[in-house]
């Protein structure tokens, strides 16, 4: 939520530079932060050569500027305004006069409020330009000759409506056709009527402008003042409001009064003129005329997080699939038709989306995807059909040649199509369903307790970002850290692993980099320290990632395939010693490689003061109550039936009492949501078809003398190296089914166990900048220049080190609590 947006579409357009210059004052902050950074700092030769003024002064002579221009331009405009408002009733007072000895012929006009009950039809018209509607005037009735003794008891009621005065508005223009003349007024007042009405109409937009015009600029000195208190710990705020902003002429009580004392004045005058004494029918049409006051909404951490990926999109280099870059595209440049290759036969020309490396990825998986189908591999023509359709979706997943969520449709499609859906009934054979029963075989399995166990982080995770509770914890917790470089980046790394398990680790890079964002405005870009802390968040909220059910996308799907579901505080019981251990060779590994103490001097990061508002609180007691009856779901079986079910709860209250909004649930990960339930659709029908099993069946007779500890190393490794080169969610989707299958094949059925090892190391894939989404948000974090902190070599150099040790610890420390917690 920026102000300086509020300022732009609120700002009277004729007015703009005579309001406060927020943004202005806002770099003014920056500059003395960085001027306070480098007095603070250690190295001499980056010090200032003499002392910086006090920023309290330097500050405050730029806030006066600014309020002196307020000030005089106030004082002009209300002097001018006031004058007309007093001429306008001097006006009106010498036409009441005039109305008591008036003889012209009569004509009957309605006013606004009227006119919409008193019209039998009518032809309506909008313009869009704001100008002036003359049409109004012309298209009055024409006058009937009256008694002229009905005047003066009925010209209050039967004023014309005229134009609307206000710029850069709707205007409605009505021509009213009746059939019963009843309003009669003066012929030779009608226009006078109409001119007091346009006159009446402008000042009070004029006059709410200026009251606006206070508004606006008392709130921007009240945000930069806290902003200013708040980078460079100062208190500034409550004096400099107190002794010059408050005091001065427009700011004072006695200068609001008067505005609002003329606004009454012109809202009678209307009412006398137009709406026949009706000062409440007055009021409501003078502030028709208004323009509406655009509110600015905190955002949620999935609208930020959209943000990102669409300022991603718009410098993305890479190729679309049907077209060429059109990203690196230069000024001038036309779109050749055709693209030529060098054959032994000469020339070769084809179309330029043709020659697209991603429509030879696209067509490389169909033929696989052909050749799978007509080849006959198994004997039974639902597995067939099954591997054929595993095989082609995995390789869209994995060189995500269209995007994952559209590949996720792919697969009820095809399930139901090349019938792969078989019944599941242990007293029958299998029968291969007929595609009407296995589409509500397939869809039911995509919209499962899981989905809603997902979606209910997702609201937690919006709830607590658009109350800023999640920014205030954390930055309480790294207020505590002090400026050591060091212990800076164990907090921050310890804080994005926290806000992992609270808000998933989707939307806990977006939050911690917002919180260190004043911090690396006082760094070089080019400082070890920048390119630590960033990697450090990305990395802590890959292992973040482990440590609830709904930390991550592969855990929800964990939870999916694990039967039963492992309470959440076997699942703490599990993760948290291994995530802590982890994170702390994290951290020697970057205290080593980046060695970021050396000449660095951190800003310190201030707590938030504010104290915590009813809806604050409100939001923290329902989140804590939804994670302890998740925690205790085992024990709510009986009410709740599965976790799912309790997630509908924060969904209800949030939404249904407006806390979230309409746009915040259209703001959600939706893509994330169904990436996760064309997963599930995918492990029913290779399930469901015989063909998981016939797979479990072949490992498990290639592993059948491996011990349980051989097995999950086994599977450990591999699911770290592919969920390394595609997606966490992706490599969980495709393995966590099969090896579940496996475990449940061994003599000691541990399935479980093996599930739990698989989804941990799923998330301990960080080698690459593509591997999570904490590496991708990390990978896209640019300085104010628009450079990128990060590149590949120092996610293959520190995160491929970190996963490999991530998997020891799994192996070590994580199996021993496995086994300890009695995960079967």
């Amino acid at each position: 939520m920026k102000f300086s947006h509020s300022i732009q579409f609120n700002a009277v357009p004729d007015w703009s530079s005579h309001y406060i210059a927020y943004s202005n004052l806002k770099k003014l902050i920056y500059h003395l932060e960085k001027t306070a950074h480098q007095s603070r700092s250690g190295d001499t030769e980056s010090r200032p050569l003499f002392a910086a003024d006090n920023p309290d002064d330097v500050f405050s002579a730029a806030l006066n500027v600014e309020l002196d221009k307020i000030c005089s331009f106030y004082a002009a405009k209300q002097d001018e305004v006031l004058a007309d408002v007093t001429q306008l009733l001097r006006d009106i007072g010498n036409r009441s006069t005039s109305l008591d000895r008036g003889t012209a012929p009569l004509r009957r006009v309605v006013s606004d409020g009227q006119r919409g009950s008193e019209s039998r039809h009518a032809v309506t018209s909008d313009d869009e330009d704001g100008g002036e509607d003359s049409a109004s005037d012309d298209d009055e009735t024409t006058g009937l000759n009256k008694p002229n003794q009905r005047l003066t008891a009925n010209y209050r009621q039967d004023m014309a409506s005229s134009a609307e005065l206000a710029p850069s508005r709707r205007l409605s223009n009505t021509i009213d056709c009746y059939d019963e003349p009843h309003l009669f007024i003066s012929s030779g007042l009608h226009s006078s009527a109409i001119m007091l009405k346009k006159r009446i109409i402008g000042l009070y937009v004029q006059l709410c402008e200026l009251k606006s015009y206070v508004q606006l600029n008392r709130t921007g000195f009240t945000k930069v003042l806290k902003k200013f208190d708040k980078i460079l710990f100062r208190e500034l705020k409550v004096s400099y409001l107190g002794t010059r902003v408050d005091t001065a002429y427009p700011f004072r009580p006695e200068t609001k009064e008067l505005i609002d004392n003329s606004i009454a004045k012109l809202e009678a005058a209307y009412a006398d003129v137009v709406t026949g004494g009706d000062t409440g029918l007055a009021s409501k049409e003078l502030r028709s005329h208004l323009r509406e006051h655009v509110v600015w909404e905190r955002n949620t951490v999935w609208r930020e997080l959209i943000g990102i990926e669409r300022r991603a999109e718009a410098a993305r280099l890479g190729q679309s699939l049907l077209g060429r870059d059109q990203g690196a595209a230069l000024q001038g440049d036309g779109e050749p038709a055709l693209k030529q290759f060098r054959t032994p036969l000469g020339r070769l020309s084809v179309p330029q989306w043709l020659a697209n490396g991603s429509i030879a990825t696209l067509a490389v998986s169909i033929a696989i995807f052909l050749a799978l189908l007509l080849i006959p591999l198994l004997q039974e023509p639902e597995q067939q059909n099954c591997l054929a359709m595993l095989v082609f979706v995995s390789i869209l997943w994995a060189t995500e040649t269209i995007p994952l969520f559209v590949t996720s449709l792919l697969v009820p499609f095809l399930s139901i199509v090349l019938r792969v859906v078989r019944e599941e009934d242990p007293d029958k054979a299998p029968i291969r369903l007929d595609s009407r029963d296995a589409t509500h075989a397939i869809f039911a399995s995509m919209w499962t307790p899981v989905i809603m166990l997902l979606l209910g982080g997702f609201t937690l995770a919006a709830a607590l970002s658009k109350c800023t509770i999640d920014k205030r914890l954390a930055t309480l917790i790294l207020s505590k850290a002090g400026t050591r470089p060091r212990t800076v980046l164990v907090a921050n790394m310890f804080v994005a692993a926290f806000a992992s398990m609270l808000i998933s680790n989707v939307a806990a890079p977006v939050l911690c980099y917002s919180i260190i964002e004043p911090m690396l405005r006082t760094l070089p870009s080019d400082s070890d320290m920048s390119k630590a802390i960033i990697i450090g968040i990305a990395l802590a909220s890959n292992i973040g990632g482990m440590l609830s059910p709904i930390a991550s996308p592969q855990n929800v799907v964990a939870m999916g395939v694990m039967d039963p579901e492992p309470t959440w505080l076997q699942w703490f019981f599990i993760v948290i010693p291994v995530g802590a251990v982890s994170l702390l060779l994290i951290w020697l590994l970057l205290l080593v490689t980046f060695q970021p103490g050396k000449g660095t001097v951190i800003a310190p990061i201030r707590p938030l003061k504010e104290a915590f508002t009813g809806v604050q609180w409100f939001v923290s007691v329902v989140a804590i109550a939804t994670v302890a009856m998740w925690c205790a779901s085992q024990h709510m079986e009986g009410v709740f039936g599965d976790m799912g079910v309790i997630a509908i709860m924060p969904i209800v209250l949030f939404f249904g009492i407006g806390i979230l909004t309409k746009e915040d649930f259209n703001n959600f990960p939706w893509t994330i949501i169904i990436l996760a339930a064309g997963g599930l659709s995918l492990g029913k029908a290779v399930r469901s078809s015989g063909l998981l099993h016939l797979f479990a069946e072949v490992v498990s007779d290639g592993v059948q003398d491996m011990s349980l500890y051989g097995i999950l190393f086994v599977f450990s490794s591999l699911i770290l190296v592919i969920a390394t080169f595609i997606s966490h969610t992706v490599a969980a989707l495709i393995f966590l089914p099969l090896v579940y299958d496996v475990g449940a094949a061994m003599d000691r059925p541990q399935p479980n166990l093996l599930v739990m090892g698989g989804v941990l190391m799923c998330s301990a894939a960080m080698g690459l900048p593509t591997s999570g989404f904490p590496n991708m948000t990390a990978i896209m974090k640019e300085d104010a220049a628009g450079q990128r902190y990060l590149r590949v070599k120092h996610f293959i150099t520190r995160g491929v080190p970190s996963s490999l040790m991530t998997l020891v610890v799994v192996m070590t420390l994580g199996f021993g609590i496995m086994e300890v917690a009695g995960l079967d």
